[in-house]
């Protein structure tokens, strides 16, 4: 028998495996997916969901219009992807982690971009509570074909690896000042927010707010951007007022003669938020 009849059959087993792997690592995606509930709260799922689906819907009179709705849903995501030059071609999301009040989940996009393919890894912490449900983006990636584009790949490794270390400093930061002041610092968005409100006890009405950002140049230059909103009760003083007022302009100030650590240790001083 020709070698060559041989190869082909040797490449159709390897497809085979590769297929069997895949639908392998579904079946195990899905059984982990199932035991994070028991039959009851499945069928309490499938329940509630229909009620919202017949409650979205009940607005509609006829297939028609559910037909008519979705052409223009699909005339929307076709002039956004025209018009970004984004396009979507898979995305799959695998359970990590399901508890009461907090799930983590990964997620894997592909697509092109302008023809560039590209592909998207983060994963979404999804914390809940009694009042509303938090969402936060971690260990985000982006992979390009550094074939095709090496020095894109370049600028995104380096701009990505950058803005990293910046959130990791504004992170430990946060979590230096909340420790050291607990009765003073609130972290409203816990260590992954981009801001810390300062407020005594012994000052009812006065708050201030220190903003941390993150800025991207198009250049790919990550900078630390900071900057202080106060908040004053209607019943202060003019002459206090005005000091107040006058807050963030002396910090940006601070900002650039002693840096950040300093510049926010001395703004607390200042303003006696610490005895």
């Amino acid at each position: 028998m020709d070698s060559s009849v041989y190869q082909v059959y040797e490449d159709e087993i390897q497809l085979l495996e590769e297929e069997i792997k895949l639908l392998s690592e579904k079946y195990e995606d899905i059984q982990q997916e199932s035991t994070f509930f028991s039959d009851e709260e499945v069928l309490m799922s499938a329940k509630l969901f229909q009620r919202e689906f017949l409650r979205e819907y009940k607005g509609y009179t006829s297939p028609l219009d559910l037909k008519a709705e979705l052409e223009s849903l699909e005339r929307d995501l076709s002039f956004l992807m025209k018009f970004t030059g984004i396009q979507i071609t898979s995305h799959s999301k695998k359970t990590l982690e399901k508890t009461v009040n907090r799930t983590v989940r990964k997620h894997k996009l592909s697509g092109n971009c302008q023809s560039l393919p590209f592909c998207l890894e983060f994963q979404l912490l999804e914390v809940q509570n009694k009042e509303n449900v938090s969402a936060a983006i971690t260990d985000l990636s982006i992979v390009v074909e550094s074939g095709l584009c090496s020095e894109l790949s370049k600028f995104v490794a380096r701009s990505f690896s950058s803005y990293a270390e910046w959130c990791k400093h504004r992170r430990c930061t946060f979590l230096h000042f909340k420790a050291k002041y607990p009765n003073i610092v609130i972290l409203p968005e816990g260590l992954e927010g981009d801001h810390i409100i300062l407020r005594n006890p012994q000052l009812p009405g006065f708050e201030l707010t220190i903003v941390w950002k993150v800025h991207i140049s198009e250049e790919g230059t990550t900078t630390p951007v900071l900057d202080l909103l106060p908040k004053v009760p209607e019943q202060v003083g003019e002459q206090k007022k005005a000091a107040i007022d006058n807050a963030p302009t002396c910090f940006r100030s601070m900002l650039l003669l002693f840096g950040i650590e300093t510049a926010i240790e001395n703004l607390i001083q200042a303003f006696s938020l610490e005895k």
